[in-house]
């Protein structure tokens, strides 16, 4: 690291060190150094579909209209999904968490590996894969029990009444995910980390204003500050997230177990 990086990573560790609710917004960039792809960079999922208009998978209209166009991706997506564990930075947050220093995270992220890493506390404000329901009768269905069904069927559908499966997924044109309970977790926040995030896509993008302490931005790429109340951000690092938590982690002697 250079002199400029060390600092950062100084500055944080005494941000963290003097902060008693912390609070973490983590997005896409969380979970590409773990393998997943994010959605609409020039790499990401969308382009290499090759399909015109790709966002229409992630359109509730069309799911009802034709759930096998989304269902046709998802399946691939389902089998990503098992290639990937969380990465060093998702753990780093857990044990922030089990220290008692970290209040919650709010991601944007699907993946569930914030949970996979340990982590408790944790509002996810797009849904998640790991929870599917009938969208005729509600009955509900585990990720194995939906995953199972997907690969038997191009269309999964409900064993009881005969409807469509959807994942707990927010799509476009649906309402996100608790969203209350996110803006008082960040609300109630001294420290707030914006981690992986473009804050391209609202309403999560809104999140960061309602954080009436100090706001640390680590992203590698283009943040949109639209609604980030600049006058509070106090450290932004466009370093790569895992390198810079792990120099945060050394100095602040934080040991971040490795995975089983």
């Amino acid at each position: 690291m250079n002199v400029r990086q060390e600092s950062d990573a100084e500055r944080c560790a005494g941000m963290i060190a003097s902060s008693r609710r912390i609070a973490l917004l983590s997005g896409a960039g969380m979970s590409t150094r773990a393998g997943i792809p994010d959605f609409r960079g020039p790499d990401g999922l969308y382009s290499r579909l090759g399909i015109e208009n790709p966002e229409r998978i992630f359109e509730i209209g069309t799911f009802f209209a034709n759930p096998a166009f989304f269902y046709d991706f998802y399946r691939d997506f389902l089998k990503l999904l098992e290639t990937v564990k969380p990465t060093w930075t998702h753990r780093f947050f857990a044990v922030l968490e089990s220290q008692g220093r970290l209040s919650g995270i709010v991601t944007q992220n699907i993946d569930a590996l914030h949970q996979r890493a340990g982590s408790c506390n944790v509002l996810e404000i797009h849904g998640s894969v790991w929870q599917s329901h009938c969208t005729k009768c509600g009955k509900g269905y585990s990720y194995g029990e939906s995953a199972a069904k997907i690969a038997r069927e191009r269309i999964p559908l409900c064993e009881r009444c005969g409807g469509v499966i959807k994942p707990d997924i927010v799509f476009f044109g649906e309402n996100v995910r608790r969203f209350d309970d996110c803006r008082d977790l960040v609300a109630n926040a001294d420290l707030l980390f914006v981690v992986g995030s473009s804050l391209a896509v609202t309403p999560a993008a809104w999140l960061p204003g309602a954080c009436p302490g100090l706001i640390a931005v680590v992203n590698k790429g283009e943040i949109s500050r639209s609604w980030l109340p600049s006058s509070r951000v106090a450290l932004h690092a466009e370093e790569d997230i895992d390198t810079f938590f792990r120099a945060v982690a050394t100095r602040m002697g934080i040991d971040v177990p490795d995975p089983l």
